[in-house]
């Protein structure tokens, strides 16, 4: 299992955190997707080395913003 920290800007409330877990666990190989708007850190744990940027790309095609450390 890999866990990949990605901060997301632009979620507001639950709606948005559903938003973009649904996004990343239509990804194969992603298990589990947790999102805080609050903090704007999501988490996702996949079984396979799946690359950060497919993820950066699915959240950014749902309207929502990634930034870099």
């Amino acid at each position: 299992m890999k866990e990949t920290i990605i901060n997301v800007k632009g979620m507001v409330c639950e709606g948005c955190e559903n938003r973009v877990k649904n996004a990343l666990k239509n990804i194969d190989g992603v298990e589990e997707v947790t999102a805080n708007h609050e903090t704007g850190i999501v988490k996702v744990t996949a079984k396979e080395d799946i690359s950060e940027d497919t993820m950066k790309e699915k959240i950014e095609d749902i309207g929502f913003e990634v930034v870099s450390d």
